[in-house]
C-alpha cells in the first residue's frame, strides 16, 4: 500500500500504508529532531558563494533498508558528482514528512529534497517554493514515456510535473498456499471476481481454529481507503465527479461497500483497528489468515515467514485486470538557482535505470520505467521473489488517485464510511450518503 503506503492515513493521504514495512519501521522523530533538521536546512549552505561544490540538503524519509539503499547512492553520485554534495543527516521519517515540510515552509528553512507522499504532493505543490521538474524529466536520459504511467500521473499536478517519481507499488492479493490446500481449494487465478473473493473468504474461514479468510485495515485511516479505489474505478466511477464539485462514487461506492459488507456479515474479514495494518499482518505471517490484498513492500516478511504462497491479482467485477498503484515523490524545493541546478542533476541521475534498480532491489520499489524491468538485476530479483512479476504486470492496469488537494478530506470520510460498514455500525448506503455529504463540501472550498 502499499503499501501504501503505503502510510497517507488519517485525515492526511499517503500512499503505502506505514505499510512499507522495510521503509517505514520504527518509530516517528521526536520535537527536537524535527527542529534539529530544521536548523541543518537553514544553515547548510550551497558552497556556491566560496567556489566550492553546491551542498543540497535531501530529506529521505527512510530507516533501515531504505536508509542504506540511499546512502549508498549517493556516495555514488558525490564520487562521480564532484561538483555537488547531498546532505542526507536531516529530515524526519516519511510519514512524519508532510507537517514537517509544512512548517518548514512557513519558516522560510526548508529541504531542497524532501520524500513526499504522492497523495500529499497536491497540497505541497500549491507553495511558490516547489520546483516545476515538468522540463527536468522530459529532457532527461530516460525518455519519459517509457516511466509506468502510474509514476507519472502521481508526480502530474495540473498537467506539470511538480516531482520526481520516487517509489512505486500495486495492489494484488497474497494467498496462503496451506490453508487453501487444507480447505480443498483451488487457488485463484487472473479473472477472478470479488464475489468470488467473498465466496473464497467464507470457504477459507474457520472460526474455531481462529482463521480469518482475509483482513481489512479498520482504523478509517488511507489504508483502509485506497483498497476501495479499484473498485469504485472498475464499476465506473472516479474520486472526484467531472463537474469538481461532487464525489464521484455515489453510486458505485455503495456497490464497494456492499462488498465490504459482505465480508463482515460473514465474519471471514480480520479487521486491523489499528494503523499502519502490522496485526493485520502478523495474522497473515503466523498462518491464521488465508488471503490478503497487498503490496510487494510484504513479501520480503512473508518470505522470512516461511510461508507458502501464492500471488494473483486483484479481483474485479468486470473481470478486467485494475489495481491502484500508491507512488512516493521526491519533491524540489526552490533554495537559489545555484542548489535548484543541482537538485535537477542529482534527481535525474537518481531517475536512471542503473540507479533506480538498485534502489528498486535494496529498498523494495518496483521499477520506475521499462528500462529498468529490462534490466539483469531487475529480472534476476523476479526470478528469486515469487510473485513479483505479478506485482509488476500489474502496473500495466494500475491508476493512482487524483491530485486533488481536497482528496484529504475525501479520504478521511471515505475511511469513516469503511470502518463503520465493517464493524456493522451502517449500511453501505447511509455510510455513503454521510460520507458524499462531508467530502462533497471539502470539495467545494475554494483552494
Amino acid at each position: 500500500m502499499p503499501l501504501p503506503s503505503a502510510a497517507l492515513r488519517s485525515p492526511r493521504p499517503a500512499t503505502g500504508p506505514s505499510r512499507r514495512t522495510l521503509l517505514r519501521a520504527g518509530a516517528a522523530g521526536s520535537a527536537a529532531t524535527a527542529a534539529g533538521s530544521l536548523l541543518a536546512a537553514c544553515g547548510g549552505g550551497s558552497g556556491a558563494a566560496a567556489g566550492g561544490p553546491v551542498t543540497i540538503e535531501m530529506w529521505h524519509g527512510q530507516t533501515d533498508t531504505g536508509k542504506a539503499a540511499i546512502a549508498a547512492l549517493v556516495a555514488e553520485f558525490q564520487r562521480t558528482h564532484p561538483g555537488i554534495r547531498v546532505d542526507i543527516g536531516g529530515g524526519v521519517l516519511s510519514d512524519a514528512m508532510l507537517q514537517k515540510v509544512t512548517a518548514a515552509l512557513a519558516s522560510g528553512s526548508y529541504p531542497d529534497i524532501a520524500y513526499i507522499f504522492g497523495s500529499d504532493l497536491a497540497s505541497i505543490a500549491r507553495s511558490p517554493k516547489v520546483v516545476d521538474l515538468t522540463a527536468t524529466v522530459r529532457s532527461g536520459p530516460t525518455p519519459w514515456s517509457r516511466f509506468w504511467a502510474p509514476a507519472r500521473a502521481a508526480v502530474t499536478v495540473n498537467g506539470r510535473v511538480r516531482a520526481a517519481p520516487a517509489l512505486l507499488d500495486s495492489l494484488a492479493v497474497v494467498c496462503n498456499k496451506k490453508i487453501f490446500a487444507a480447505k480443498g481449494l483451488a487457488l485463484p487465478q487472473p479473472g477472478w471476481t470479488w464475489q468470488e473473493f467473498v465466496d473464497t473468504a467464507r470457504a477459507l474461514t474457520d472460526s474455531r481454529a481462529g482463521v480469518y479468510g482475509t483482513g481489512w485495515p479498520g482504523a478509517g485511516d488511507e489504508d483502509t481507503v485506497w483498497r476501495i479505489w479499484p473498485m469504485v474505478w472498475d464499476l465506473g466511477g472516479e474520486v472526484v465527479a467531472g463537474d469538481g464539485k461532487h464525489i464521484g462514487f455515489r453510486d458505485t461506492g455503495v456497490k464497494a461497500l456492499e462488498t465490504v459488507a459482505a465480508l463482515a456479515r460473514d465474519r471471514s474479514v480480520y479487521i486491523d483497528p489499528k494503523p499502519g495494518s502490522e496485526q493485520m499482518y502478523q495474522v497473515f505471517l503466523s498462518g491464521r489468515m488465508g488471503m490478503v490484498a497487498t503490496g510487494p513492500w510484504q513479501l520480503p516478511d512473508i518470505v522470512q515467514a516461511k510461508t507458502d504462497y501464492h500471488v494473483v491479482p486483484l479481483p474485479s467485477y468486470s473481470r478486467r485486470p485494475i489495481t491502484i498503484s500508491g507512488p512516493d515523490t521526491w519533491t524540489a524545493f526552490d533554495n537559489g538557482e545555484a542548489r535548484v541546478a543541482a537538485t535537477r542533476t542529482f534527481l535525474t541521475w537518481l531517475m536512471q535505470p542503473a540507479q533506480d534498480v538498485q534502489w528498486d532491489v535494496q529498498a523494495g520499489s518496483l521499477p520506475l520505467s521499462r528500462a529498468t524491468q529490462a534490466l539483469p538485476q531487475w529480472t534476476r530479483k523476479t526470478r528469486e521473489t515469487a510473485g513479483l512479476n505479478v506485482f509488476t504486470k500489474a502496473l500495466e492496469t494500475a491508476r493512482v488517485r487524483p491530485n486533488h488537494a481536497a482528496y484529504p478530506q475525501i479520504s478521511e470520510a471515505l475511511g469513516q464510511a469503511v470502518t463503520a460498514v465493517l464493524l456493522g455500525r451502517s449500511t453501505p448506503a447511509q455510510a455513503l450518503h454521510d460520507c458524499a455529504r462531508q467530502a462533497d463540501a471539502a470539495l467545494l472550498i475554494p483552494r
